[in-house]
C-alpha cells in the first residue's frame, strides 16, 4: 500500500538524512529560527531541463514559468506574487514565486489536497508530455534551500542531494504526469524548541485516483502504481487531475551552517586533480622552455650584439670592421629599428586590450570572492550580480589600459578611443544578448529576461561604467607615454616570407591550444552547470586553472613572438593577441563537440540559442586571452630590447 509504506521509506531515508557532513560554511545568509507548527514558505521556480532516466542527453535549454497555463499548477489564494530577486537571478532565467502548499514546522500532513480538480486539454496534454519526453525538472525553494532528488553516485555509492525533481517519467512509451508529492524536510534542533531546516526531498509519483474532497482535504489511492496519471492527446479529449502531497519531518544532526554539503556533491573529483596535474605539466614545460630561452639563448644573444658593437667602435677607422659587424649581426636585433613600429589599426588593438584588462580584472576578482565563500548558493543570482558590478566598476581599468596603450602606438585619434572603449565590445555582446532573447521571448520561456531589466543594465552602464572608463581614459592620457628603448627607422624593414609553423594560421592552431588544455576539464563541468541548471561551486579548481591559463598564454605567446623577431618579422602585436587569443576557436570547438555528446535538441531554437551563447562566450576569451599575450610579449620585448646597446 502506498501510504503504508510512506512512513517505512521515509524511516529508510532517515539515516541519510541525518548523516552529518564535513563542515563548509557559506555567509552571507542569516538562519531562519522556527518553532513547532510555525508555517514555512514554499516558493517555487521556473521549471528547466535536465537528462531523463531514459535519455542522458539534454533536449531543451528553454525553462518555463511554474505558472506556465499548459501546466494547470495549483495557485495560490489571490494569485501568486514574484518574491523580488537579484539582478543576476533574473539574468539567469529564476522567476521565484509564492505557492499554494502549507508546510508547518514538526507537522506531518497525510494526502493533502492543493485545490480542486483541474481539466488538461489535449492541446496542454501535447504540450505537457513534451516536456515529460525532454526531462523537465520541477524547481521548490524551502527556507531558501532547493527541492531535492536524492541520488547515488555509482562510482561511489555516495548519496546526494540533486536539485530539482521530476515532472513526469516515461514509463515503457507512455509518459506519466507526477500529481501527488511527498515532501520530506529535514531538521536541526539548534536550541530547545527552536528549529531550522537544513534539507528537503520530494519524492513525486503519478495517480489519477486521487479526489478533492473538501477544503484543504484529499483522499489517495490505496495503490497508485496500478493507475499513473496520463494526459490524454487525443483530439477533444480532457483529463481531469487533483494535486495532492504529504509532508514528513525527520530530525537531523547537520547544523545550518553545513547544510549545503550535501547538495554539493562531486562527480569523480580524481579528474579535477588530472586535469591539475595535466595542465600544471604542460605549464612547468613552457614555462622551462621560455626560461631557457630567456637564460641562454638570449643571454648569448645580448652578450655577442653589445660585444660585437664595442668591437665596432673601437675599431671605426674605416679598416672595414664596421661591414664585418653588420655581416655579423643577425636574429632578433636586426629589426631593432622597426620592433617598436605602431601596428595596423592601433585604435582597433587598443580598445580590445583595454575591454580584456577590464574582464581580465573582472575574473580574476570574481574568482577569488568565490573562493573565499562570499557568493553564497543560498544568495541565488549573487554569481551574476557580482560579474555585473565587478564589470561595471572596472571601466576605469579598461580606460586607463587602452588609452596608455594607444598612446605608445603614437595615436592620434584621442576622441575615439575615450568613446569606443566603454561601447565596442558591451555592444556586441549587448546586441547577442538581445537578438537571442527574442528567440526566448517567442517561445514564451521563462528565461526571457523582461525589457525593464535590459532598461536598468543599460542605464548602469552608461550611467556608471562609461563615466569611468572616460575617467580612466582622461588618467591614462596624461601619464607619460611609455618610451620604446630604441628609435624607430623612418622607412620601414622588408620582411621575408613567413614559413612553416611561423604563418599567422599554423601558429595560432599549436599556441591557442595549450591555454584551452589548461581549462578544458572545468569547461565541461561549468557547460554542464549552465545548461543542466547544476549548481557549480568548485571554484578552488577554477582558481588554479585560471592561473595556468594566464601562465601558459603568457609562456606560449612569448616563446612564439620570439621566434617571429628571430625570422625578421617585427609585426609582434597583433600576431601576439591572436596567438593566444586562438584558445577561443578550442572553445568554442569543444562547444560543438558538447553539442554532438550531450545534446541532442529537439528544435532548432534550441540550436540557435546554443550556438549564439557559446559565441559569445567564446567571443570574451578571446579577448580576454589576447590581452593576456599582448602585455606578456609587450614586456618581452621592451624588456630584451632593453638589454642591447644600439647606436
Amino acid at each position: 500500500m502506498r501510504l503504508s509504506d510512506c512512513s517505512s521509506r521515509v524511516a529508510l531515508l532517515a539515516p541519510l538524512l541525518a548523516s552529518s557532513a564535513s563542515a563548509f560554511y557559506f555567509p552571507g545568509v542569516a538562519p531562519t529560527p522556527y518553532k513547532k507548527g510555525d508555517l514555512i514558505p514554499l516558493h517555487v521556480n521556473h521549471l528547466t531541463p535536465a537528462d531523463s532516466q531514459n535519455d542522458p542527453k539534454l533536449r531543451s535549454v528553454f525553462s518555463f514559468d511554474y505558472y506556465h497555463p499548459p501546466f494547470h499548477f495549483c495557485q495560490p489564494e489571490g494569485g501568486p506574487k514574484y518574491i523580488r530577486e537579484s539582478l543576476g537571478s533574473i539574468l539567469f532565467g529564476d522567476r521565484i514565486q509564492t505557492s499554494p502548499f502549507e508546510l508547518k514546522m514538526k507537522v506531518n500532513e497525510t494526502c493533502k489536497a492543493v485545490c480542486p480538480s483541474v481539466t488538461y486539454t489535449a492541446r496542454d496534454a501535447v504540450f505537457v508530455n513534451s516536456r515529460i519526453y525532454q526531462g523537465y525538472d520541477i524547481n521548490w525553494l524551502v527556507d531558501g534551500l532547493p527541492a531535492a532528488q536524492l541520488l547515488r553516485d555509482p562510482d561511489t555509492d555516495e548519496t546526494f542531494y540533486s536539485p530539482g525533481f521530476e515532472l513526469g517519467r516515461v514509463v515503457g512509451q507512455q509518459p506519466t504526469f507526477n500529481n501527488h508529492y511527498d515532501i520530506i524536510v529535514d531538521y536541526h534542533e539548534y536550541s530547545k524548541d527552536n528549529y531550522r531546516v537544513v534539507g528537503v526531498l520530494v519524492d513525486p509519483y503519478s495517480t489519477r485516483d486521487s479526489k478533492y474532497l473538501e477544503a484543504g482535504k484529499g483522499e489517495c489511492p490505496q495503490n497508485p502504481d496500478e493507475a499513473p496519471a496520463v494526459l490524454s492527446e487525443e483530439e477533444g479529449a480532457s483529463t481531469s487531475l487533483t494535486f495532492t502531497y504529504s509532508v514528513w519531518w525527520i530530525e537531523s544532526d547537520t547544523p545550518f551552517a553545513t547544510r549545503w554539503d550535501k547538495y554539493l556533491h562531486v562527480y569523480d573529483p580524481k579528474i579535477h586533480w588530472f586535469s591539475l596535474v595535466n595542465s600544471a605539466i604542460i605549464v612547468a614545460f613552457l614555462v622551462g622552455m621560455v626560461s631557457t630561452i630567456l637564460i641562454q639563448t638570449l643571454k648569448k644573444d645580448i652578450a655577442r650584439y653589445n660585444r660585437l658593437d664595442q668591437f665596432v667602435l673601437e675599431d671605426f677607422s674605416g679598416n672595414g670592421s664596421v661591414e664585418d659587424g653588420v655581416q655579423e649581426d643577425s636574429g632578433w636585433k636586426l629589426v631593432h629599428g622597426d620592433v617598436f613600429r605602431p601596428p595596423r589599426n592601433p585604435l582597433l588593438l587598443s580598445v580590445l586590450v583595454g575591454n580584456g584588462a577590464q574582464l581580465f580584472a573582472m575574473a580574476g576578482l570574481t574568482i577569488a570572492f568565490a573562493l573565499l565563500g562570499f557568493l553564497s548558493p543560498s544568495n541565488r543570482g549573487s554569481l551574476g550580480t557580482v560579474i555585473i558590478l565587478f564589470y561595471t566598476l572596472f571601466g576605469f581599468i579598461g580606460g586607463y589600459v587602452s588609452s596608455r596603450v594607444y598612446k605608445f602606438f603614437h595615436g592620434e585619434s584621442w576622441k575615439q578611443v575615450f568613446v569606443i572603449t566603454p561601447l565596442a565590445l558591451p555592444s556586441v555582446v549587448f546586441s547577442i544578448f538581445f537578438l537571442l532573447n527574442l528567440f526566448v521571448w517567442g517561445r514564451g520561456a521563462s528565461g526571457a529576461v523582461p525589457f525593464t531589466t535590459m532598461l536598468i543594465l543599460v542605464i548602469i552602464w552608461f550611467v556608471i561604467s562609461v563615466p569611468l572608463s572616460l575617467a580612466g581614459s582622461w588618467v591614462g592620457f596624461k601619464q607619460t607615454v611609455i618610451e620604446p628603448p630604441v628609435r624607430t627607422n623612418q622607412i620601414p624593414r622588408q620582411i621575408p616570407p613567413s614559413r612553416g609553423y611561423l604563418r599567422i594560421v599554423p601558429s595560432m592552431a599549436l599556441a591557442g591550444v595549450l591555454p584551452f588544455g589548461a581549462i578544458f576539464v572545468e569547461l565541461y563541468f561549468i557547460m554542464n552547470s549552465i545548461w543542466f541548471s547544476k549548481m557549480y561551486y568548485m571554484f578552488g579548481f577554477l582558481f588554479l586553472c585560471y592561473g595556468l591559463m594566464i601562465i601558459t598564454s603568457a609562456a606560449v605567446t612569448v616563446l612564439m613572438v620570439y621566434f617571429l623577431l628571430c625570422s625578421e618579422n617585427y609585426h609582434w602585436q597583433w600576431r601576439s593577441f591572436c596567438t593566444a587569443g586562438a584558445s577561443a576557436f578550442y572553445v568554442f570547438a569543444s562547444a560543438l563537440l558538447y553539442w554532438m555528446k550531450d545534446l541532442s535538441f529537439g528544435s532548432w531554437t534550441s540550436g540557435v540559442l546554443y550556438l549564439g551563447y557559446s559565441t559569445m562566450i567564446s567571443l570574451l576569451f578571446f579577448v580576454l586571452t589576447g590581452t593576456i599575450g599582448f602585455f606578456a610579449s609587450w614586456l618581452f620585448v621592451l624588456k630584451i630590447y632593453r638589454s642591447i646597446k644600439v647606436d
